[in-house]
């Protein structure tokens, strides 16, 4: 009989202690999270929420999160219900519509074709492109379009976003989106401005990469981009084929929009599949965040080198807009990252630059509103620098009648309205085709949103008109009714 040496057991029991710890601190980490959802702007005396309840709040059946923590996975977990019909919950296994974010991975595969010195990041793209050329006219002045252009957003290009298709409805081809062809339901890519003059967000200039790939490598994208990018990550459940029959069907999100109710065929098709069409879930993002993290540290190189990395993670184009992923100095620390929105999908990742951080989350809703609140939380727990900037503000008592005087509808910018409803007391603001957010008065003139860096102010002019001015990012602006 072998006798087991004491030293053995020792050891033995030391490592099961450690381990039970380590999985009690994770669990107390993520009470602490689920329990501590806070908005930007917090009202004073206000409680911290807690996440199920948050969900309910916003309609979101289903929510899904990773956090990152030393280049690790520190934990992911799912909630709710991938399918609230069939009462499907999501898992860390549940796959959703990474919308935009598809952009920051479709970035990956075209400076991988860079750094092989297929491409260059500052040649014309016609010099690429075989089966489509973009159309010069005389708004590129001359300036001819390069993929650093396109991939910062700096072409000068139309086509912001696409709103997808229906499942079981023809699918266009790439050229016809670029064209603005049947069947396809965006208009087509053509020039704004000069190329290299300003930022201006478009998804309309990522589909013009996707040609470049195909072209390029002769290979259908989603191919490409599995074999190029996604298994070299060890995101194996992730998948751009567009429609995904690639992946387990059951895995799939149904998506919904933001009064709870399922879209039509459950989720829409987006050929454009550099711009809007990767599916998979926050565990495979963040094998994407850790190995730009490792990458841009020099550790590692399954896709992009340490040159390339930097070459993309540095500002090309407005105030913080980088290869395929936006760069934001937060206090003292720098983090990567990129928002998505597709029918009935929210989602949105940060990562560090530096310490190995991070954090995904995705929701199948169009009530996006909880995915900040969620962050804050995170970066509150887990002291994240930068990602979280408390703004408590007073609310005061304003009479209902007052309110009433501030009721109407003005322009945003013609045709778009935003409506100020007054109801039980309280003040709304709707924006057309959005969700209707209340107002909290920070004085009986000057309004707040919680969830948006707004603020709205109602003046009274000498004829006893109220007139509405708009506070955001680009500073001021007088709205005029329309009414």
């Amino acid at each position: 009989m072998k006798i087991v040496s004491k030293s053995f057991v020792l050891t033995l029991l030391l490592f099961i202690r450690i381990t039970v710890y380590a999985q009690n601190n994770t669990q107390d980490k993520i009470s602490q999270v689920e329990n501590n959802l806070v908005g930007n702007v917090q009202i004073e005396g206000e409680k911290p929420w807690n996440l199920l309840n948050r969900m309910a709040f916003y309609k979101i059946p289903g929510l899904s999160i990773a956090v990152i923590q030393n280049y690790k996975i520190a934990w992911a977990k799912g909630y709710g219900f991938a399918n609230d019909s069939s009462k499907t919950p999501v898992t860390t296994k549940t796959l959703f519509q990474a919308a935009s974010i598809s952009k920051s991975l479709n970035s990956l595969g075209v400076l991988k074709l860079v750094q092989e010195k297929k491409l260059d990041l500052n040649t014309d793209i016609n010099v690429y492109l075989k089966s489509w050329h973009f159309p010069y006219d005389s708004l590129s002045k001359g300036k001819k379009i390069t993929i650093a252009n396109l991939l910062s957003h700096s072409a000068g290009l139309n086509v912001h976003g696409f709103g997808g298709y229906e499942r079981g409805t023809p699918l266009p081809t790439i050229v016809q989106v670029l064209n603005g062809e049947k069947p396809a339901n965006s208009p087509a890519v053509k020039s704004m401005f000069e190329p290299g003059k300003r930022y201006e967000y478009s998804g309309g200039g990522t589909t013009i990469t996707q040609l470049i790939v195909m072209d390029i490598t002769h290979m259908p994208y989603a191919d490409y981009m599995k074999k190029e990018v996604l298994t070299p990550l060890g995101m194996t459940s992730s998948t751009y084929a567009q429609p995904p029959r690639d992946v387990n069907q059951n895995l799939l999100t149904v998506a919904y929009n933001p009064d709870g109710k399922p879209i039509k065929g459950n989720y829409h098709i987006y050929p454009e599949q550099a711009a809007a069409g990767l599916w998979t879930n926050p565990t495979d993002l963040s094998k994407y965040i850790i190995e730009t993290q490792l990458a841009y540290e020099g550790k590692s190189a399954k896709v992009l080198n340490q040159e390339t990395t930097k070459i993309r993670l540095t500002v090309h184009a407005g105030s913080n807009v980088g290869l395929g992923a936006f760069i934001d100095k937060m206090d003292s620390t720098v983090y990567f990252s990129h928002s998505g929105g597709n029918e009935g999908f929210r989602c949105q990742y940060y990562g560090s630059l530096e310490g190995g951080n991070g954090v995904v989350v995705m929701v199948n809703s169009d009530n996006g509103g909880i995915i900040q609140e969620l962050i804050n939380s995170v970066a509150k727990v887990y002291g994240f620098k930068g990602l979280f900037h408390p703004n408590i503000k007073k609310v005061v008592s304003v009479p209902a009648d007052v309110l009433k005087s501030y009721t109407g509808k003005f322009f945003i910018g013609p045709p778009r309205t935003l409506t100020i409803i007054e109801a039980e007391g309280k003040l709304y603001a709707q924006a057309s085709g959005e969700a209707k957010r209340e107002l909290y008065p920070q004085s009986p003139k000057r309004f707040f949103l919680k969830d948006l860096p707004y603020e709205l102010e109602f003046n009274k002019d000498a004829d006893g008109k109220i007139h509405l001015i708009f506070y955001g990012d680009g500073g001021k602006l007088e709205l005029k009714r329309a009414e």
